[in-house]
């Protein structure tokens, strides 16, 4: 199970145009944005990222509330790892277990959950806060990265999961997140 202590939260090139073009983005933007308050609400590091913003635009403006505090990592290579900024920010955290989100599932998404584990980091996939252009773009991507041993999972499963418990001093505010 996943622990708030060791896990970070990585949002990938959920931005202008790129996001304009997603299937069921109204579900991806709801769903991101519960998970991107819980880990606020739970104090886990939070790296967003954006693809060659000049040409694509920057984080959707939806989103940019729940990240004002973040200042996005511009690459260019689909994997995120791929980036040095990225994997400062990354290695800096001194976490182990990533929570992934964004688009494209089976390109910048799939790319960085293999990089990941190939980096021995455990990769979360919040499947309900991913997307690509066509359904069997998004559904191969999950597909390859379940394949590859990444764990698959949705937005209220891994914020009750680093929740862990009704008691958590957080509970009440995690509730009100995935009402």
């Amino acid at each position: 199970m996943i622990s708030r202590r060791s896990a970070v939260l990585i949002v990938i090139d959920i931005q202008g145009s790129l996001f304009q073009a997603m299937q069921e983005k109204e579900n991806l933007l709801i769903n991101a944005s519960k998970v991107i308050r819980g880990a606020k609400i739970l104090n886990l590091p939070v790296i967003a990222t954006e693809q060659i913003p000049e040409k694509l635009g920057h984080i959707i403006t939806d989103l940019a509330p729940e990240l004002n505090d973040i200042q996005p990592v511009a690459k260019e290579s689909f994997s995120c790892w791929g980036n040095s900024d990225f994997r400062k920010k990354l290695e800096s955290s001194g976490r182990r277990e990533a929570i992934i989100m964004g688009i494209e599932s089976h390109v910048c998404v799939y790319q960085t959950a293999l990089d990941l584990l190939n980096n021995r980091y455990a990769v979360h996939v919040v499947t309900d806060a991913v997307s690509s252009r066509t359904k069997e773009n998004r559904d191969i991507g999950l597909n390859a990265m379940k394949s590859a041993g990444a764990y698959l999972t949705s937005a209220e499963m891994v914020l009750f999961e680093l929740l862990q418990t009704a008691g958590a001093a957080e509970f009440r505010d995690i509730h009100k997140i995935v009402k």
